[in-house]
């Protein structure tokens, strides 16, 4: 695939960032300290991804696996994926494709002092970045991610109207936020989709996608906050025609401005929603 700003890679080592990490103490370098006590919360893995780049289906399988539990980890894992627009230029239009998931992914280039923007990328608790077409990086990857404490999140998921899903997150985060602060982000993302690829570099291919972000919205702004200080919020996302609650599931998860992870959460929608 051409180089313009961006690439479309097979094969490549992981490479990290220093960003906030955790010293022997809990404490990471922007001031938030971590509740020692507390149980670990899943790594967060991000995919970033386009139906329309060719070497994406073998890493979206991969994370799919991943998702699924095929692996032998020591922490669980919430995996989203995010399609990227930059690629449908080629030929075909990601149906899952947005500019806001490219915006999301050139801030980690920045963060992460990387020279381009590429698919397919994984992106560990926002700090570490590799290629996900070798199994072998992207699990030292992840076995690498600093661990932060599980919020102590509940969920009430209900739909009161046939076109909107409201999600109110309750509970604490258990870490103190001090003055650099932190969203509370909801994502809404989508298993199981199958699409016959008719065009581009994946011509012929019936494409398979999991964890696919539909859906992402900001819950709160926490600062200057105790661990253990309960925080509240209520989302509300526009739905569309053939929307089927089981192919869906919310991740709650905390994050600064440079989108570095400090704790997550995943809830499936409930059955009778």
């Amino acid at each position: 695939m051409g180089r313009r700003l961006f690439g479309c890679f097979g094969k490549g080592s992981s490479s990290s960032s220093s960003g906030n990490e955790v010293d022997g103490n809990g404490k990471t370098n922007n001031d938030t300290v971590v509740e020692e006590a507390a149980p670990e919360s899943p790594i967060m893995v991000e995919l970033f991804s386009s139906q329309g780049c060719a070497t994406s289906p073998a890493a979206e399988l991969l994370l799919s696996r991943l998702g699924r539990g095929d692996f032998q980890l020591d922490a669980p894992v919430v995996v989203l994926a995010y399609h990227v627009d930059y690629w449908d230029y080629m030929g075909w239009k990601d149906p899952y494709g947005s500019s806001q998931w490219t915006v999301r992914q050139k801030a980690y280039v920045e963060t992460l002092n990387l020279d381009t923007m590429f698919t397919p990328q994984v992106v560990v608790q926002g700090r570490a970045q590799c290629v996900p077409n070798d199994e072998d990086v992207l699990l030292s990857t992840i076995a690498t991610a600093p661990r932060f404490p599980a919020p102590s999140f509940q969920a009430n998921i209900q739909r009161p109207t046939s076109e909107t899903l409201q999600v109110t997150i309750t509970g604490a985060l258990r870490f103190k936020v001090e003055d650099n602060g932190v969203h509370v982000m909801v994502a809404l993302y989508e298993n199981g989709l199958v699409n016959d690829c008719s065009a581009g570099e994946n011509k012929g291919k019936v494409l398979s996608n999991d964890f696919v972000v539909r859906k992402l919205e900001k819950l709160c702004n926490v600062e200057d906050t105790s661990a253990k200080k309960t925080i509240s919020g209520t989302v509300t996302f526009s739905l569309w025609d053939n929307f089927n609650h089981n192919k869906y599931a919310i991740a709650v998860f905390a994050e600064n401005s440079s989108h570095q992870i400090f704790g997550s959460q995943k809830f499936q929608l409930p059955d009778d929603i």
